[in-house]
């Protein structure tokens, strides 16, 4: 952990001390600010948030229980590692419920979810031009949520809900990848036309070949793709 980081508390007024610092130390481990394998010392992470060390130990467990965190003996606590497995699980589930997603979208999305659903691409296109990482995983999140609610299925939304945290750890480190940028913005745009078009077929597709794309690149990106 680098000694002048510090991080910075998302605070609100509704939520207690303990659950602003896991949530401040979670977005730390999804966007890779805390890194795989990293120990999490907790005397260290309350001076660096500016917190006792109890809330610190109690964000730990429940990271812990997220599959965030790991304890290892003799080491104590440390960031999860990324696994070939994990990642692979992951994106396998994904890609079934993003086509599936695709296929209902197209069938049941209405004129208004067509227009946030433009306007979201455009934002997309829009976040890639600051090539800051976390604001444009924040506008693809905006860009598949509006797919996800024009499908009207309250159960594949809390589905897919539950795994988005997994996923937006993988996916982090694909749009920290800058020469994937254009293909993103081509790809969204591809998902975007079949969906508003109601091409269902298209639509399963480009929602397979966006799943596929950043399995390939995360593969890479994490050295899963070197032969033995």
């Amino acid at each position: 952990m680098d000694e002048s980081t510090k991080f910075e508390l998302n605070m609100d007024e509704f939520l207690p001390l303990r659950d602003v610092v896991f949530q401040t130390l979670r977005k730390a481990i999804l966007t890779g600010e805390l890194k795989p394998g990293e120990r999490l010392m907790e005397i260290q992470l309350a001076d660096k948030i500016g917190v006792s060390r109890t809330p610190i130990r109690e964000a730990i467990r429940k990271l812990e229980l997220e599959g965030l965190v790991t304890m290892v003996p003799r080491r104590g606590a440390q960031v999860a590692e990324i696994s070939e497995k994990g990642l692979r699980d992951v994106l396998e589930l994904r890609r079934a419920l993003d086509t599936f997603c695709a296929e209902l979208a197209s069938e049941r999305i209405t004129h208004n979810e067509k227009m946030e659903l433009k306007e979201a691409c455009t934002n997309f296109e829009r976040a890639v031009g600051t090539k800051d990482a976390g604001t444009i995983a924040k506008a693809d999140v905006r860009f598949h949520d509006i797919i996800i609610r024009a499908t009207g299925n309250d159960r594949m939304q809390s589905m897919i809900n539950n795994l988005a945290e997994q996923m937006y750890r993988y996916r982090f480190e694909y749009i920290k990848d800058v020469t994937k940028h254009e293909t993103l913005i081509k790809e969204h745009h591809e998902l975007m036309d079949a969906i508003i078009n109601g091409d269902v077929e298209e639509a399963r597709a480009a929602a397979r070949i966006h799943i596929d794309n950043q399995e390939k690149s995360i593969l890479h990106v994490l050295g899963f793709d070197k032969e033995d």
